[in-house]
């Protein structure tokens, strides 16, 4: 305790961290790192919507991400919510800023349920929650939309908008996420009830939206993008040249057509 706020050390940085806030992420995948390195807690294969999954960040003393992220010899640029948002490069890739995340959207199925749910109930439910769970401020959370099964959340909090003493979106989310798959950072894990029914997600996906767009090339594209990419130009192709062969067969049949009228006439004339 100092001055009456209890302060902890966090593992694997050893930064002093207020234990009556949120934990930054970028700390918190630190210390996840170092105790899967020392066998303590075995990780869950599928903890992770990214594509880069877990990995050792480097953290400012403040706890946020430093904009450079490299494994070995590798490197790449990060947004404030420690997503690879560039092509990996050697280590000589420069990254100017740490860009920040403005919007977080998070997309999840609820499983079937005995009683169909109500849209306003479960809009306030999740509200109720991220504000007094997490902390976050109600303005951030800008919707909550339901469409049986699925539910969309999204969160918006811009550099202007976020003043120092404000939870950050990234850390909501990521403590969210890990609470609805059932890997809770908290030590009281969240029982989601609604109407009397326990309420469980599955199929969680986390989006993120920059306040500068990505710098992906075309060589970090998927095999499952090129592969439709492909597919469509094949498909156009294939339509063009249906069109011109069925033009083709059209005139053979209007040129067998008039040589068919011509030898009529020839005959009737004869």
């Amino acid at each position: 305790m100092v001055d009456g706020v209890c302060n902890c050390n966090s593992i694997g940085s050893s930064v002093s961290v207020n234990c009556e806030t949120l934990t930054s992420k970028c700390l918190l995948m630190k210390a996840e790192m170092t105790n899967t390195k020392s066998g303590r807690r075995e990780k869950p294969k599928d903890a992770f919507q990214d594509t880069d999954g877990l990995y050792d960040p480097e953290c400012e003393n403040n706890g946020v991400f430093k904009a450079k992220q490299c494994n070995g010899t590798t490197c790449w640029c990060v947004n404030t919510a420690g997503v690879r948002r560039t092509d990996k490069h050697d280590t000589d890739l420069k990254c100017n800023q740490l860009v920040r995340t403005m919007w977080i959207i998070i997309e999840m199925k609820h499983t079937e349920r005995k009683t169909p749910l109500n849209a306003e109930s479960l809009t306030k439910f999740l509200k109720d929650t991220i504000t007094s769970r997490y902390m976050l401020d109600g303005r951030y959370i800008t919707s909550v939309v339901y469409e049986n099964p699925s539910v969309t959340i999204d969160l918006k909090q811009n550099s202007s908008e976020k003043s120092s003493g404000d939870v950050d979106i990234a850390d909501v989310a990521y403590y969210f996420e890990k609470d609805v798959k059932g890997d809770s950072i908290f030590l009281n894990t969240l029982n989601m009830s609604i109407d009397n029914e326990a309420l469980t997600f599955e199929n969680v996906m986390v989006y993120y939206v920059d306040e500068v767009p990505p710098e992906f090339s075309m060589k970090s594209l998927t095999a499952g993008v090129i592969a439709v990419i492909v597919i469509i130009v094949l498909a156009v192709v294939a339509g063009i040249i249906g069109l011109v062969l069925s033009r083709r067969r059209k005139g053979k049949y209007v040129k067998a057509e008039m040589k068919e009228m011509n030898e009529m006439h020839r005959g009737l004339n004869a």
